[in-house]
């Protein structure tokens, strides 16, 4: 078994430097066409082929979402440790990372949407304080800020030809992270219909708007300390593994080829899932309250 992982981890870098050379010879062989088609003098050489091969897997990573790395590191593993069992947990790993980079990217947007809103409330402000209608006042503080979004069409069609405003305030305020957006239709509720100053009652929303956001933003700064720990105490298996190959001791082998190591494996990897589920848990209940 030991020969035949030799073998094949023999083979795949022998295919991988096959394809490195290739794709070296490949762009070479275009650029001097360009060059000679194009009516150019001399004809360079161009970068060495280690340099053209570090771009392509530059432009590889750039295309491939995080997720895919985990089946990558799989298919690593499985050349070394000679066993399919990697493959198998790289490949599940895909749509957990892809559900958690997801997540993670829809909470940027839902962070950019409310500074965008809290920007709309102070710069509409700024423009009833100046002396402009509110229909018109909102038409130019949407155009300098963009805290709409997609209900940006409808908000503007209701303020430009006098339709139920707030309305459409509340219903842009469905969209995640634009729930500031009922404040604001509350305060343009209360000006159009009780004659009350728009300006101030948007000011107190903005104050209120940023107060809420500075609190979010102290409490992931306490919390940053708590994910940090989460995810050193997840790395120790790695350590360990890369301290016993260092020390001879060959543990992908063990724990690959042998019961009792992939006894270990699999409790081990069971006890790990749990322990992330449970921080992340921990994280998300401090958060919402």
């Amino acid at each position: 078994m030991g020969e035949m992982g030799e073998m094949s981890m023999s083979a795949a870098v022998a295919c991988a430097g096959a394809a490195v050379w290739l794709m070296g010879g490949r762009h070479r062989e275009a650029r001097r066409a360009r060059l000679l088609l194009a009516g150019g003098g001399a004809v360079g050489t161009g970068p060495p082929p280690w340099e053209q091969a570090m771009g392509e897997l530059r432009r590889l990573r750039g295309r491939l979402r995080g997720e895919w790395w985990s089946l990558a590191a799989g298919l690593v593993l499985a050349l070394l440790g000679a066993s399919v069992i990697p493959v198998v947990a790289g490949s599940a790993g895909v749509p957990v990372l892809r559900r958690l980079r997801l997540a993670r990217e829809a909470g940027r947007a839902r962070e950019r949407r409310g500074d965008a809103v809290i920007a709309l409330c102070g710069a509409l402000a700024g423009e009833v304080r100046a002396g402009r209608q509110p229909g018109e006042a909102l038409l130019r503080a949407e155009r300098d800020s963009g805290g709409l979004a997609d209900a940006q069409a409808a908000v503007l069609a209701a303020a430009r030809f006098g339709g139920d405003v707030p309305g459409a305030f509340a219903a842009a305020a469905r969209q995640p992270g634009a729930e500031g957006l009922l404040g604001l239709a509350a305060c343009w509720r209360v000006a159009v219909d009780q004659g009350a100053g728009l300006a101030a009652g948007l000011d107190r929303l903005d104050g209120a708007l940023r107060a809420e956001r500075d609190q979010r933003a102290d409490l992931r700064a306490q919390l940053a300390g708590a994910r940090a720990t989460a995810v050193m105490l997840a790395a120790l298996p790695a350590l360990g593994l890369l301290l016993g190959t260092a020390m001879g001791a060959d543990p992908l082998h063990v724990l690959l080829h042998t019961g009792a190591g992939l006894g270990c494996l699999v409790v081990g990897g069971v006890l790990e899932a749990v322990g992330l589920w449970w921080a992340a848990r921990i994280v998300r209940g401090a958060e919402a309250v």
